[in-house]
């Protein structure tokens, strides 16, 4: 396929606002792909090199060759030379890359140099998301959506579905390759927000099951024999890092476990110690057995997806929760209460609290796991108002805070589109360690700066309380945030994981009915 071709489906897909052209642009340029290629289309799609790391800043995309007039480059071809500059090393390595982006560069057309550059730098924002790709694969695929579903759920990806998948005229047995795999992490099932425990309830008919929602690090256990890995919830594995966890899980009667929960680092009165003391306790690579002597951790575990060579992924939260209880200990398990009592769900939301939990997730009884998907079997509902936004720009800080990043530019995801939709600043709740971390972090980030702001690769997840929504013309979306104040970062979160502006438009929407009410 040439890269022309790609380029042209990645220019439509950036000019369109509209969900349902998304989904038919790319699945198009997936039905014209090579076989072999389909993979590398989903990754250029979505703005990702295969290659991780190729040595390329932005200084290197300074004085390159004029666009070709003709397309000629290939997509496996781009690949290629891709991996070749990633695997350049040693003296004169700087000067080799630059000779191999060259001459790519020379063999591009404009509209595929500015593809190139997006992906070199990690700027292609054109709305490809999770969830528009997997319907692009479904559409071009032609095979049932909940297979596809399915199929990507376990093998943790979207590209190797799609390779298997596209161009088999309607062959589904193509995705019984993909199943449960102990030891090879899938995608971790999110939960929505809600503002109160009353909706949340509302949203699930009957009795539901509510957990305390843990300030912690999400973790996945896969068992098989003496064999343990750990994985984060996107999906790096940590296994060396969390002792605690495998000695755990090791003593548990079983032969093959796959578990899903959280680690939280707890004081010695049981209550959480601050995010940030689990965060650098789980990072940490070195000095592991130190660092556990001083800052221990412990696992709660809310679900499991396997056990014993039987897959309950599609069994319902209840069963799963029973074989859970039945295997693990009570010190192991996360606290749990079904009720349909909306007093009762309150009680055990505040004692939740107290206790210095951020707050409950409630979830169906009947739901089976839909790994990767954020739909209404499990709500999330905390005590406050906050967000998981995606910092867009930061301005330079005055007075004793000069010379250091400081007041950010705030922004919550469009779901239709891709891009990110500002709603206000905040340098509140900054403490003098977090404005060294940001500023060092932040500068890594850039795309450009102005003489007071530095703008932003958006990437950067940071959870924010707040007061309310208030409108405001102000900014494109028509909202603003009321004293917004930073809690903490997520790099354990990515960007495409932030809260959307539909959530919090529905923030919104809530407080003018309760401002119309109270008038």
């Amino acid at each position: 396929m040439l890269l022309d071709v790609l380029a042209q489906a990645s220019a439509a897909v950036s000019g369109t606002s509209s969900r349902l052209e998304k989904v038919r642009r790319i699945a198009d340029c997936l039905a014209a792909a090579d076989t072999d290629e389909v993979a590398l289309v989903v990754s250029y799609l979505a703005g990702e090199l295969r290659q991780r790391r190729t040595g390329i800043g932005y200084a290197a995309l300074r004085d390159l060759p004029a666009p070709a007039e003709v397309p000629s480059l290939g997509v496996s071809e781009v690949d290629a030379t891709f991996a070749e500059i990633a695997q350049v090393a040693g003296a004169g390595s700087q000067r080799r890359r630059q000779e191999l982006l060259s001459s790519l560069w020379a063999r591009a057309t404009g509209d595929e140099q500015r593809l190139l550059a997006g992906l070199i730098t990690g700027e292609l924002r054109q709305g490809a998301l999770d969830g528009v790709m997997v319907d692009a694969v479904i559409k071009a695929s032609g095979l049932p959506a909940a297979e596809i579903r399915r199929a990507i759920m376990v093998a943790g990806a979207i590209a190797p579905v799609a390779s298997a998948a596209v161009g088999v005229d309607g062959d589904a047995s193509v995705l019984d390759q993909f199943r449960l795999e102990v030891a090879r992490p899938l995608r971790p099932m999110l939960a929505s927000p809600a503002p109160d425990i009353a909706e949340a309830l509302s949203k699930i008919a009957g009795p539901a099951a509510l957990e305390w929602k843990l300030d912690g690090i999400r973790v996945q256990v896969h068992r098989s024999g003496d064999t343990i890995r750990v994985f984060t919830r996107t999906l790096d594995e940590v296994t060396d890092r969390l002792p605690e966890v495998v000695e755990a899980v090791r003593a548990l009667p079983v032969t093959s476990i796959v578990l899903d929960g959280e680690v939280i680092a707890l004081d010695d009165a049981e209550r959480p110690r601050p995010f940030q003391v689990t965060a650098s306790r789980v990072g940490s690579r070195t000095d592991v057995d130190r660092l556990r002597a001083t800052v221990p951790l412990r696992a709660f575990f809310f679900d499991v997806l396997h056990h014993d060579g039987r897959d309950l992924l599609a069994a319902p939260g209840q069963e799963r929760w029973s074989v859970l209880s039945a295997t693990l200990p009570d010190d192991l398990v996360v606290p749990r209460l079904v009720t349909a009592d909306p007093g009762e769900a309150a009680d055990f939301f505040a004692d939740a609290v107290r206790r210095g939990h951020e707050g409950v997730v409630v979830k169906s009884l009947t739901a089976p796991y839909d790994a990767g998907r954020r739909g209404a079997a499990w709500i999330k509902v905390k005590p406050r108002h906050t967000l998981d936004l995606v910092v867009l720009a930061v301005e330079w800080g005055h007075g004793r805070r000069t010379g250091l990043l400081s007041n950010l530019h705030l922004g919550a995801r469009d779901p239709r589109t891709g891009e990110f939709v500002m709603l206000g600043k905040t340098f509140k709740g900054l403490t003098d360690q977090l404005l060294r971390w940001q500023t060092e972090r932040l500068l890594e980030l850039e795309t450009h700066r102005d003489r007071w702001t530095v703008h932003v690769r958006p990437e950067l997840v940071v959870e924010i309380a707040f007061d309310g929504v208030q409108t405001s013309s102000r900014y494109p979306g028509g909202m603003a945030l009321r004293f917004a104040r930073v809690l903490r970062y997520r790099e354990d979160k990515t960007a495409e994981e932030a809260d959307t502006v539909d959530t919090v438009r529905e923030i919104h929407a809530g407080a003018r009915s309760e401002g119309s009410q109270r008038s």
